[in-house]
């Protein structure tokens, strides 16, 4: 009876759990990601330190305005067309006084400069083909290569980018007068559209650029100051400036371009953000 009960007596097996396998919780992840978020941050700010007052501006505006930062960034003139600045706009009553002191200030400055070609006695010759007017972006003197009733060269020979004596002296006195100024400087060539017959593929692109590149060295060596001048651009034929009429000689034209300062600071945050774009 009793090796019965021995043999019936219940057996309790008892499983002892590993204590590793147990649940840790999350709050190392949520430390973790502090961390790369702080370094982050970090890293972020020692760039900016180290970036130019050009790139921390453009960095700001883009945190002020992210989508007319991201318009002005997209647009460039990488496919050799024109990329027209927009209007700024509209200003505090305070930043448009300062705009219309600065209007003011180049309007002064492109009378100075029509005055000092009208008594020269050479460039005053030919003052009737210099056109100085404001713009958007400032002040722009044009010289145009030719008249109406003639299709006679006045300051380039065709198919050429060497200055004429008279074109010369048109562009010193230009560049004594700009030297003056604090403002930066784009200057522009354009050609008509009329074929352009050469052997070695030299096209109304290079021509165009070259003319301004000579008019550039012209002033530079009768006063311009070398860090004025910002850009070079070279449009060929796509800007003419009698679209109806693409091969008339009026169309072929140095510009030289005086920005007042709300365009300048728009054409540096271009030339930011596509450097910005490049780097992604």
């Amino acid at each position: 009876m009793a090796d019965e009960e021995k043999h019936n007596k219940p057996v309790i097996i008892k499983k002892k759990k590993n204590g590793h396998a147990g649940h840790h919780g999350g709050a190392w992840k949520v430390a973790y990601a502090d961390f790369v978020t702080a370094m982050m941050a970090f890293f972020l700010v020692m760039w900016l330190v180290s970036q130019s007052d050009a790139v921390k501006q453009a960095v700001g505006g883009y945190f002020r305005d992210p989508v007319g930062f991201s318009e002005k960034a997209g647009k460039g003139a990488l496919e050799g067309s024109a990329a027209p600045f927009k209007a700024p706009v509209p200003a505090a009553p305070d930043l448009q006084k300062k705009h219309q002191a600065e209007e003011k200030k180049l309007k002064t400055a492109g009378e100075k400069i029509r005055e000092a070609i009208e008594n020269s006695n050479e460039a005053g010759k030919i003052k009737d083909y210099v056109e100085i007017e404001i713009v958007p972006e400032g002040l722009r003197i044009q010289l145009i290569d030719a008249s109406a009733a003639s299709d006679s060269a006045i300051f380039f020979d065709l198919g050429s980018s060497k200055l004429k004596p008279w074109a010369q002296s048109v562009l010193a006195t230009i560049g004594s007068e700009l030297g003056k100024l604090p403002n930066h400087i784009i200057v522009e060539g354009h050609t008509d559209s009329r074929p352009f017959v050469s052997s070695n593929g030299y096209t109304n692109w290079e021509l165009s650029s070259d003319r301004a590149n000579s008019a550039r060295r012209l002033m530079e060596s009768s006063g311009l100051k070398g860090d004025q001048i910002i850009e070079i651009r070279g449009y060929a034929d796509v800007q003419l400036r009698l679209p109806e009429r693409p091969e008339d000689p009026r169309n072929r034209r140095v510009a030289i371009i005086v920005l007042n300062e709300a365009y300048e600071q728009r054409f540096k945050d271009i030339q930011v953000g596509n450097d910005l774009a490049g780097i992604e």
